[in-house]
């Protein structure tokens, strides 16, 4: 049986860990080397018959890296029929996006003027293309929707009362409930009207009762719905109030769609340009869902509050970088130009049913006799168009362990998301890249297969 002195010394085991040491560095390494020594040390001298090896040492330290430094982003297939997947980073980015980002990522004129020499602002590029998508009189961006509301509210209403309706008193990813966020802003939170119920007169009362209020805040409950007996204030007449008694309508519409859509499954998803329309003086939204670009939040409106937003301290602090200005100015102006099929998120959404059915049929003979074309139904996520489904051809895999074959599927050299229900594998093509079906295919082969093996 070995014993601690049998074990090799750090020096000679550094010199047979080169690949970790140049992949994490020499100190992360030499570390990690003396906390498999002394793994094998204390085991040694409790009896237990370790191994000496220098591999084993060695291999045992990459165990401690790999747990320790998380594996960098990677790309995933979506096959799960779900546009704006939050969890597997919302809008996928179009191509002049990305190039977009490419051209940004070195040194870059972001705050200055080429042609004069001087000092430039780094959201000039973004303030008219934000102003003509919303028709807007002016627009910015910050780094997300939450940042956007909160600096909207730090600069109309700190302390100060904002009115809200109970039932738009929401919760939004990672626990993030909307009276902390008033909160944190330094506004004062005056609940409004009742969960189910809430009408224009409830709005006037609360006025009434707090003279010194500074802003209305209408809030789209993008992730959820009331349904059943239900009443809400719309924007024109809470616009028609609040410019009665001097106050600000913020109008936080959630999901970044510029205009009115033409799908049915977004008919109660609210827009800028009809709340803008509608009275509002300021509409906030996300920047990574409908819209179809990067995460950042817009702030789109009145002259005056945008201004004072863009005036506020916090603006620095929720500011944008320059490979989201690129990313955010390429999707805008993609959207100006009328080019929806530009934008991933518009080309799922618009896919033509007849073309979704011809790649699942040919999704479905690439992924073996078990394959089949089913009806289905995708949605459009990322907290958008709420209990919204769109009909769509699916490819269905009946197999003895669905879930071990997503698995394999997850843990493959390049990974895809399926859906398991009902006892099988779905596959929704809406939500894949057209140029990754072919490998989609043998993607799911290989993970039929190894799911066999492994069976077996």
């Amino acid at each position: 049986m070995k014993s601690p002195r049998d074990l090799p010394r750090i020096d000679e085991l550094l010199g047979a860990a080169g690949d970790l040491a140049a992949r994490y560095g020499k100190g992360a390494v030499t570390g990690a080397l003396r906390e498999s020594v002394e793994r094998a040390r204390s085991e040694l001298l409790s009896g237990v018959d370790a191994s000496v090896e220098v591999s084993t040492l060695v291999a045992g330290a990459a165990e401690l890296l790999a747990a320790r430094r998380p594996e960098a982003l990677r790309p995933v297939i979506n096959a799960t029929g779900v546009v704006v997947h939050t969890n597997l980073g919302r809008a996928a980015l179009s191509a002049e996006a990305v190039e977009a980002m490419t051209g940004a990522a070195g040194t870059c004129d972001l705050e200055y003027d080429l042609a004069s020499g001087a000092r430039g602002s780094r959201g000039a590029r973004l303030a008219p293309l934000i102003a003509e998508a919303s028709g807007a009189e002016d627009g910015m961006a910050v780094n997300n929707a939450a940042g956007a509301l909160v600096l909207a509210l730090a600069a109309l209403a700190v302390g100060r009362p904002v009115l809200v309706s109970r039932g738009e008193l929401v919760e939004i990813g990672g626990s993030f409930r909307l009276p902390d966020i008033l909160a944190a802003s330094g506004a004062r939170l005056v609940e409004v009207g009742t969960t189910n119920r809430t009408r224009a007169g409830d709005y006037a009362a609360a006025i009434d009762r707090h003279p010194d209020a500074a802003l209305i805040l209408k809030v789209h409950p993008s992730n959820f719905q009331v349904s059943g007996f239900t009443e809400s204030a719309e924007v024109d007449e809470l616009a028609v109030l609040a410019r009665a008694r001097g106050l600000v309508l913020l109008h936080d519409v959630g999901s970044g769609l510029l205009g009115p859509s033409e799908h049915p499954w977004l008919a109660g998803e609210p827009d800028l340009r009809s709340s803008l329309s509608a009275g509002a003086h300021l509409v906030v939204c996300s920047g990574d869902k409908l819209l179809g670009g990067p995460q950042a939040g817009l702030i789109a409106g009145d002259a005056e509050p945008v201004g004072a937003c863009r005036r506020h301290p916090l603006a620095r602090a929720l500011r944008l970088d320059k490979l989201r200005i690129a990313a955010l100015q390429a999707t805008l102006e993609a959207h100006l130009r009328g080019d929806r099929r530009a934008i991933p998120v518009w080309r799922m959404l618009d896919a033509e049913p007849a073309a979704l059915e011809l790649r699942a049929m040919a999704l479905a003979d690439a992924c073996g006799p078990d394959a089949r074309v089913a009806d289905g139904e995708s949605v459009v996520g990322g907290g958008s168009a709420p209990g919204a489904v769109i009909p769509t051809a699916v490819v269905r895999i009946a197999c003895a362990s669905p879930d071990r074959v997503a698995r394999h599927l997850r843990h493959g050299e390049v990974a895809a998301v399926a859906r398991v229900d009902d006892g099988a594998l779905w596959l929704d093509p809406r939500t894949v890249d057209p140029a990754d079906d072919t490998l989609l295919g043998e993607l799911v082969r290989a993970a039929l297969a190894a799911a066999s093996t492994a069976a077996d």
